[in-house]
């Protein structure tokens, strides 16, 4: 009998007992049984652990995987994000997140090996959370194009993102081609940043000729066309070698409207977007004088027809994800504000914070009142992420074998933000004062507590590097247009 009972008692490691466990499948009472960092059952009554967590009345969710977040990256104008490793994993964890997949960004010139390695460096000692990592692309040279990011992808770094914008970044369709061809061979999936860089610089050069340098006019420099316009190019440009194409950071109607139309058609273009286009305006770039430049981002908040427009792509599955873009610079000469008071509109730091508030934001205004299920909000935190990026199903579900990353939400806890309670470097957050319900108070990754009744359990360096696999989003989506995919059929000697 004794033996039986030891048996028993260490059939798990933890039981979460008495929650509501949803998926982005179902939802249903269960306990959980982990044991060595997997989910090792589930079921009720489950019996035998070293801990029990009781959950009544609680959400236990899959851990939200952010896979749109800079951390640690100088950007193209010489600034460094205010977040290193450590901070931006804890901010991370204390909203729900146990997974992020930031960007290795090669900058022209670099070694794109290289820049893999120093981002390693970076992670490994600071990290609480697993991590994987996206290559941003901006020198397609012959040599990257023909070692480098082939033998990467095979290491696992599947998912790279290009820019259609910005004088140090973008590159031209040309350059996009070439791109897109090893994404295709490789089985790999491309983000793009799509903005029409010459309608930008464009109305830019009109604005500051006529001494409009206020953080308003980046909104308007900024225009929704120039995403429209650069999106739709974008999907043709994939669609012309048959290509997994992913939409970041979508914020307007023209640009939900061309990726929607994609996806008809059968072609395999996928869509991103974030709290800012959600829950923040142009009304708030208009602030008095340089407080605007707390909201200024690209592409930027625009009107509320266009946040209705986004609400509505997340109802009706044009978009796969909801990630944060979180890039956050302080609001000083070192960040946002590389010149003082003297600082242009096209001169400030492009990027606001929100890797802890991305899941509270989307669980208070979506779940919370009704514009989206449950399971819609865990496949746009955590599940979709976790197929995009070849980590499911180790990430982001609760099931049997799974890894044991797991957010128990208490859905009533009612919370105001402020930029005291966060736990990033920014030093601000553009949500200051609003009102939220529903909030994680505890999180896992791999079976350990790292965040229990407001604190940090996890060590400095315990989280983990994850290489991702293929894209499942490499895999055919259904029947494609024949006249768009003349360089995609089998055989063709261009791909």
């Amino acid at each position: 009998m004794s033996a039986l009972r030891e048996r028993r008692e260490s059939a798990y490691d933890l039981l979460i007992r008495n929650g509501r466990v949803a998926t982005a499948a179902d939802t249903t009472l269960c306990d959980i049984g982990v044991k060595g960092g997997r989910i090792a059952a589930l079921g009720r009554g489950l019996e035998g652990a070293a801990r029990e967590i009781d959950a009544s009345g609680k959400l236990v969710l899959p851990g939200g995987i952010d896979s749109h977040c800079h951390i640690e990256q100088l950007s193209s104008a010489g600034v460094v994000s205010a977040d290193d490793f450590e901070s931006a994993t804890v901010a991370a964890a204390f909203g729900g997140t146990t997974t992020v997949i930031p960007f290795a960004a090669q900058h022209r010139g670099q070694s794109l090996r290289r820049v893999v390695a120093e981002y390693h460096e970076a992670a490994r000692p600071k990290a609480v959370i697993d991590y994987a990592f996206h290559l941003i692309i901006s020198d397609p040279s012959p040599e990257v194009l023909g070692q480098e990011l082939p033998a990467l992808i095979a290491d696992g770094y599947t998912s790279f993102k290009v820019y259609m914008t910005y004088d140090r970044l973008k590159l031209d369709d040309r350059q996009m081609l070439d791109i897109f061809a090893v994404a295709r061979r490789e089985g790999a999936l491309v983000m793009v940043h799509a903005e029409n860089h010459d309608m930008i610089g464009w109305l830019r050069d009109r604005l500051l000729d006529r001494g409009l340098v206020a953080p308003r006019y980046h909104a308007l420099a900024h225009a929704a066309l120039a995403e429209g316009e650069a999106t739709g190019r974008a999907v043709s440009l994939g669609a012309l070698l048959d290509v997994p194409v992913l939409i970041v950071h979508v914020s307007t109607g023209e640009a939900i409207e061309a990726i929607r139309s994609a996806q008809t058609k059968g072609l395999k273009v996928y869509g991103e977007t974030c709290p800012q286009y959600l829950f923040l305006t142009a009304e708030d770039i208009e602030k008095p004088g340089l407080e605007g430049a707390k909201f200024c981002c690209s592409p930027p908040p625009r009107d509320t027809h266009a946040q209705e427009a986004v609400w509505r792509g997340l109802q009706n599955g044009t978009f796969q994800v909801f990630s944060s873009d979180h890039a956050p610079y302080r609001f000083d000469a070192s960040g946002k504000l590389p010149k003082g008071d003297a600082t242009r509109f096209d001169e400030i730091a492009n990027g606001i914070p929100g890797i802890e508030l991305r899941l509270p934001l989307l669980f208070s205004e979506g779940v919370g009142k009704g514009r989206i299920d449950l399971n819609a909000f865990v496949a746009l935190a955590a599940t979709n992420h976790a197929k995009l990026y070849g980590l499911y199903p180790r990430k982001g579900t609760i099931a049997v074998g799974s890894d044991a990353d797991i957010a128990i939400w208490d859905p009533e806890r009612a919370v105001t933000v402020n930029a005291a309670m966060l736990h990033d470097n920014t030093g601000y957050t553009p949500y200051e004062g609003r009102p939220l319900k529903g909030w994680p108070v505890t999180v896992l990754s791999r079976g350990r507590i790292v965040v229990e009744e407001g604190k940090l359990l996890a060590a400095r360096g315990s989280g983990e590097f994850l290489p991702c696999a293929l894209s499942d989003a490499a895999r055919p989506l259904g029947r494609l247009q024949p006249e768009l995919l003349f360089a995609a059929r089998a055989g063709n000697p261009l791909v």
